[in-house]
Order: C-alpha cells, then sequence, then structure tokens
C-alpha cells in the first residue's frame, strides 16, 4: 500500500500544536443531488448502520436513495441561512472563536473545523495541518456523549487517514465530556438565560439524539451518559423529578430505539394538560437539521395539535461565551503537557511555575 506523500521539510522548521472540531456534517447545498450525496455517505457508514451490508445496500440504493433526497432537501430549505447550512456556520464561528480563547489564554495553537461527512472533511483538513507542519493534534469530535454511531466513527475516520501516512503526529482524542463541570455550567447558563427573558415552562424537556435500542445492549454507553448529563444539569437547575423529562428523538426505520421518544412524550405531555414546555437539545453543540426543523417546526407543530399551548425551542449552545469557555477548558486538559505556550508567554510560565514550587515548599516548612 502506498503511503502519501509527504511535504517537503526543512530544518528549524517549529513544530506545531493543532485542535480539530469534528461536527457530523452537511449537504453542500440545499438541493436534491447534494442532499443524495451527503446521505449516501452518512448511511453507509458500518458505525451508523450495522445491518449486514447486503441487506442495507438493498435497502439503501433501492428504497432511500431513490426518494427520500427530496423531504430531507425540503426541511434543509426550511432552515438554510444565507451564509448556508446553520451546522456548518456555528462550527466554523466556534473554531475561530476558540482558537482567539485560547491564544489570548497564551495558548499558540492552531484551532480548525472537519466535518465526517460532506465537505470539509476530515481527511482534506488533515492534509492541510500535515503541510502546516502540526506535529500534535487534539481531535475534538463535537458529541458531548459518547455513542459508537458518532464519536467512535470520527476515530474510525482518523485512524483510517493515518493508516495511509509514512509520519504520523501526535494524537490525543477527546472521547467524551457529558459530566465536564464547564459544559453543565454552558448548559445551565444557556437555560437559564432563556427562562429570564422568556419565563419558566411547566415541563422542560431534555431532547437527545436517538440510537437503536440494541446498541444499548451491545455495550454502547450512550443512553448512560445522556442520562447522566440531564441529572446534573437538572441538578443545577435545581430541577425536582417532575419538572423535566428526558427523551429521544430522530428514530429511523421500525426497529425499536431509545425510548421515551420526543414526539410520543410531546404528544402525551399535551394530552394531560401540560400548557407549556421547553425542549432542550444537550447532544447538539450547533443548531442545525435536528434542532431547527425537527424540535423548533415539526415537534412544535405536534404538541400545539395536542392540545398544548405553548412550545419554546431553548436554541443549542451554539458560539455562546460560557460555551466556548468549555470547549477551552476541555481543550486545555487535552493539550495539558504539550508546549503550546506562545514563546512570549513560556517565560512568564516558567517563573510562575518556579514561584509557586518556591511558596508550596516554603509552607511545608522549606528554610528561605
Amino acid at each position: 500500500m502506498p503511503f502519501q506523500k509527504e511535504p517537503s521539510y526543512t530544518h528549524g522548521t517549529v513544530d506545531k500544536t493543532a485542535v480539530v472540531l469534528v461536527n457530523l456534517g452537511t449537504p453542500e447545498q440545499p438541493i436534491v443531488s447534494s442532499v443524495r450525496s451527503f446521505l449516501r455517505q452518512f448511511l453507509s457508514d458500518i458505525r451508523v448502520v450495522e445491518i449486514p451490508r447486503f441487506i442495507w445496500y438493498l435497502i439503501l440504493y433501492c428504497f432511500i436513495l431513490p426518494f427520500r433526497p427530496k423531504k430531507t432537501m425540503q426541511k434543509y430549505e426550511m432552515i438554510w441561512g444565507r451564509e448556508g447550512s446553520p451546522l456548518k456556520v456555528h462550527t466554523a464561528k466556534q473554531a475561530g472563536l476558540l482558537r482567539t480563547y485560547l491564544n489570548k489564554r497564551g495558548h499558540d495553537v492552531q484551532v480548525v473545523y472537519a466535518m465526517r461527512y460532506g465537505q470539509s472533511g476530515l481527511p482534506q483538513v488533515l492534509r492541510e495541518l500535515k503541510e502546516q507542519a502540526c506535529e500534535r493534534i487534539v481531535i475534538f469530535p463535537l458529541y458531548p456523549q459518547y455513542s459508537g454511531t458518532t464519536t467512535a466513527s470520527v476515530f474510525d475516520a482518523v485512524f483510517e487517514h493515518y493508516a495511509k501516512v509514512r509520519n504520523i503526529p501526535e494524537l490525543r482524542f477527546i472521547k467524551h465530556y457529558h459530566d465536564q463541570e464547564a459544559y453543565i455550567d454552558a448548559l445551565k447558563e444557556s437555560v437559564l438565560t432563556y427562562w429570564a427573558n422568556h419565563g419558566r415552562p411547566d415541563k422542560l424537556v431534555m431532547s437527545f439524539h436517538g440510537v437503536p435500542k440494541r446498541t444499548l445492549l451491545l455495550g454502547d454507553p450512550y443512553h448512560c451518559e445522556c442520562y447522566k448529563t440531564a441529572r446534573l444539569l437538572a441538578e443545577q437547575l435545581q430541577l425536582s423529578k417532575d419538572e423535566y423529562v428526558v427523551t429521544f428523538q430522530s428514530r429511523f426505520g421500525k426497529a425499536e430505539w431509545l425510548q421515551p421518544y420526543t414526539a410520543a412524550t410531546l404528544q402525551q405531555l399535551a394530552e394531560q394538560g401540560t400548557k407549556r414546555v421547553d425542549v432542550l437539545c444537550p447532544g447538539f453543540s450547533s443548531d442545525c437539521l435536528e434542532t431547527l426543523e425537527e424540535i423548533a417546526i415539526e415537534a412544535k407543530r405536534e404538541f400545539l395539535l395536542a392540545g398544548g399551548k405553548e412550545f419554546h425551542a431553548i436554541p443549542c449552545l451554539n458560539e455562546t461565551p460560557a460555551w466556548i469557555h468549555a470547549m477551552a477548558e476541555i481543550t486545555q486538559q487535552h493539550m495539558m503537557g504539550w508546549p503550546t505556550m506562545a514563546p512570549s508567554m513560556q517565560h512568564e510560565a516558567r517563573k510562575l511555575a518556579a514561584q509557586q514550587s518556591l511558596n508550596a515548599a516554603r509552607r511545608l516548612g522549606a528554610e528561605q
């Protein structure tokens, strides 16, 4: 197997550090051909659909790809902005803000974004980082809760790319941060800010993306991590068990998925007389098709038709300062020990470390 050609090397080149934010991906345009291409790549991933390949490809190419792209395109048309796909726009802005935040903290690092499927794909971005002499790379999937269908698929793509590379950089992978204090704080601030401006609901619905139930039975920790996120956030918001509910959305196919389902729960709440619900999607770092169309439009309509009076979709974390801070905290933990400080900051950092060491020694009784 031939390896990719290495970029030309000049002695004295300073090795760089990079952080790669990785999100799911999006069609290039809200047109049928673009959506079909995106769905073909996404639904061909064995991590996403674990049905035997022969059977699944028969279903995919004969029943899904000929018909589903048109319906999906119409949904994308409803949320597409002047800047393009909301998912891509938010992810790009997060990368820029995180880079600025880390630079202000003295870290001389690159921060870029990549998509698992579609344009700005991981292989392309990793090749560009190789050209820029990035010898230390943090892979930061924008999925707070680990799942084999999402985070592991990102890792697969990284491993597959570097299997063809001769000189592999040092790599660190962020597996999950579903219970990280800074992430929970960012969610808390987002909810409280929304409630300060719009009042409080009768029930807070925390809706996570669904996965087939069999993944839980086979050992995927996603279900448990979603519930832990919800519990920690509810504690921070001082909610009783009757004031919130955890649900799972985006069911696909006829197999049983994680329950309770978001749509069915919202209908049940409306029929039981719940007047107002607020829906938060803690598993999505950026607003996208699943939050802007499936929740803010489709779920809202179903809730109101079932007798509900007021429906609020709380925006995802997007570019909120608390989320950028949380991303920086998580990133710094995973860069620990790497020489990321800018040259102008290294001397001051060493002086501070030496002074802290001296102070600690004096507290233990060391002589002046």
